[in-house]
Parts: C-alpha cells; structure tokens; sequence
C-alpha cells in the first residue's frame, strides 16, 4: 500500500516496494505527463508523440532521456503493443487476452526472461501484474483520493521504468 508523502517503505532495513502515482488515460496522444514517486518527485515523464502512423508513448527519465517506446502493433488480431528499448530491441511485448471471462487477463512477453502475466480488473486500475507467482506489481485507485489517479507499487528487484512503461502500455490498450 502506498506511504504518506515523502515516507519511505522498508522492510526490516532492506528496501521495499517502490510507489509511483499515474493519471488515468495517462496522456492522448502529443501530450506529457509526468509520473510522480511516492514524495510527489517527478519521475519519469511520458510524451505522446504526435504524426506517427501508430500510437507512440516515450518514457523517459527525469533529466529527458529516452527510456522506452511503446508503440501499437497494427494489423493483429489481438491487442498488442511493444515496448522497445531506447538503445534499441525489444524490452516487452504486451497482449490482450482474446477470451476472458470473469476478469481481464494480458500477457507480457520479456526476451531473454520469464513470462509476465496481468489479471485484475484493468479499466478499474485494480490489477496485479505477475511472473509466475512473485508479485511484480499492483496497481490501484484506493490509494488516492484524486480523481482520475491510481498507484503503481513495484516489488524491489524489478525495473520501475519497464513496470511503468507496461502500465502505460496497458491502459493505454484498454482505454482505446
């Protein structure tokens, strides 16, 4: 769950979760956001990138270099978007489950890495995101009272910024 402003979460002096704060429908397309931590520091900023043929997110860090790219893959038949390294290749693939019945389910294809999975009720922003069964996420609306915002807690050990490129990507997809 998320701290107060500018707490710090840890366990038994180790170092927990990290929190991030996101807007809903994260940015259209030619807009910027930035994405805050748990202390209200902007983060990583997203840019919509305008005149392209496909949807295009960039996420970058705080000082405006680029992370990652996240473009729509066209022509499929299921929901699918890439998320690309910004040296180059692919860090994510993302796809939208074509039959789920009681709850949204999407998979996340890492290179080199296992296999993410994301169940949960996403256009609620109340979901988890998994590798196998070690939480790699939650996202969630009940840790704010601000309309039109949800938290993003990521486990230790995992890359905030792919995490974060994945929840974009992700409701990006489903708000489509």
């Amino acid at each position: 769950m998320l701290r107060r402003r500018g707490e710090v979460a840890r366990k038994g002096g180790e170092e927990a979760a990290h929190q991030y704060k996101m807007k809903e429908k994260l940015v259209s397309i030619g807009d910027d956001y930035w994405i805050e931590d748990a202390a209200g520091k902007k983060t990583y900023k997203v840019d919509g990138k305008m005149l392209r043929l496909r949807n295009t997110l960039v996420i970058q860090d705080s000082d405006g270099k680029d992370l990652y790219k996240i473009q729509e893959r066209m022509l499929r038949i299921k929901d699918t978007m890439e998320i690309e390294k910004a040296e180059g290749g692919t860090a994510a693939t993302i796809k939208k489950a074509l039959i789920s019945p009681l709850r949204d389910r999407w998979t996340v294809k890492i290179p080199d890495g296992e296999d993410w999975s994301i169940q949960g009720n996403i256009l609620a922003h109340e979901y988890r995101i998994e590798a196998g069964r070690e939480k790699v996420a939650e996202v969630s609306k009940k840790w704010f009272r601000i309309r039109d915002t949800y938290g993003v807690e990521i486990a230790p050990g995992h890359a905030a910024a792919l995490v974060l490129a994945i929840t974009a990507a992700v409701d990006q997809m489903a708000h489509d």
